[in-house]
Parts: structure tokens; sequence; C-alpha cells
């Protein structure tokens, strides 16, 4: 199968890069790179996987790792406001750094934190650190995320953004098969406009989408 649709814009993808039966697509329209739905996991071997993270939240080098988050945070935020930790994981250092300062963060993951009253709340901020990547269907948690937050409110992102020099073939990203949607600069761009955000900021793999 040469064509697919892709799962954040909707529209007709070509083949992109074929690897052990693993198909992944590249989007025409909004630039995305994704693996093809026959090939991913279900959710318990999705599960397993997260389970196996080694994610010490007392870890200095896991701070210093979502530090582009926390710190951005320090800033524009303060304690007053309410935030929540989009696909927190097992144990989130993000939140265990914010909330040592006094921040107000609650926490749901759909494996370890189901708590869905958290998705019927309106947030100042919403951390998705290392999630962007894990969705099946952006387009569905794209318009969640901005159906969350409130006016003028912020979405702060990490993930490892695809360039057109990386070579995909050896990308290690791609690896871990719960990877299963790659943004480029310009898919970015393209969730900026889609969602009526007013700006977006991109640093390495920081990204801020601004209401």
């Amino acid at each position: 199968m040469n064509r697919s649709k892709c799962p954040l814009c909707g529209q007709n993808s070509k083949l992109f890069f074929i690897k052990n039966s693993l198909n992944y697509y590249k989007c025409e329209n909004c630039y995305g790179i994704y693996l093809d739905k026959s090939n991913h996991l279900s959710p318990l071997e999705e599960k397993s996987r997260y389970e196996k993270h080694n994610n010490d939240v007392s870890d200095n080098g896991y701070r210093k790792f979502v530090s582009p988050i926390t710190d951005n945070i320090l800033m524009k935020q303060n304690t007053k406001q309410i935030g929540l930790d989009f696909g927190s994981g097992k144990n989130s250092a993000t939140s265990a750094v914010l909330k040592e300062y006094g921040y107000n963060i609650n926490l749901y993951d759909p494996f370890f934190n189901k708590n869905s009253a958290f998705l019927n709340l309106k947030y100042n901020y919403i951390i998705c650190c290392e999630v962007m990547e894990h969705f099946f269907n952006p387009a569905t948690e794209f318009n969640l995320l901005y159906s969350l937050l409130c006016e003028d409110g912020r979405l702060y992102c990490m993930t490892d953004i695809y360039k057109e020099s990386t070579n995909f073939s050896s990308w290690y990203y791609k690896e871990d098969l719960t990877h299963v949607f790659f943004y480029q600069d310009k898919t970015l761009y393209w969730i900026k406009e889609q969602y009526n955000y007013k700006n977006v900021f991109i640093d390495k793999r920081l990204i801020i989408f601004e209401k």
C-alpha cells in the first residue's frame, strides 16, 4: 500500500520508508511522518514498554533533560495557576520539579494516572513532555489539548523534531515502536494555524504553543 490517510490532517500521504515490515508515511499536507496503524503495538505491549522506563524523579540527569519545560514554566507561569501534566507516565520529573516550587499540577496518563475528571477542567498551561510522538490519533489529542487550555494558556511540549537532513534509516527516535508520529518544524506551524494558536515557539526539542 503506497498511500495512507494522515492521522493528523486526514490527507493522503505517500509511503516514505520501509524496514522489517514497518511502513512509514510522510504527509504532503501537514508534513508529519507516521507509522502505519497496522504496525502499532497493542495496548498491553505499549504499557509493557512504558513500565520498563526508568524515570527516577530524583535523578539529576532526568531533571536536566526536562529543564527546557520546567525552566520556561517557572519563568512564564505562576503558582496560583493550574497546570496539567498530560501523559505523565509512571513518574514525572517535570511535575516533581514544579511541585517543589509550589506549582499546582494535575497528572493524567491513560495507563498510569487515568483520572478522567482532570479532562473536564480548564488549565492555564499543559505539559506534554516526550508524549506527542506517542499519539496514535494526533488530531484527536490536539483537539483535546486545545479545548483544555484557558484563553491565553500555553501548551509546553518536548519531542525530537525530524529535520530534512536527518537520516531516517538510522534515526534512533524511530527505533522505539511506541513512537508512532514524528513532527517537522512545518508540521508544528501547521498545528499552530489549524488549531488557531496565536504563536508557536520552537527551540530544539522544546515547543510552546500559545493560545
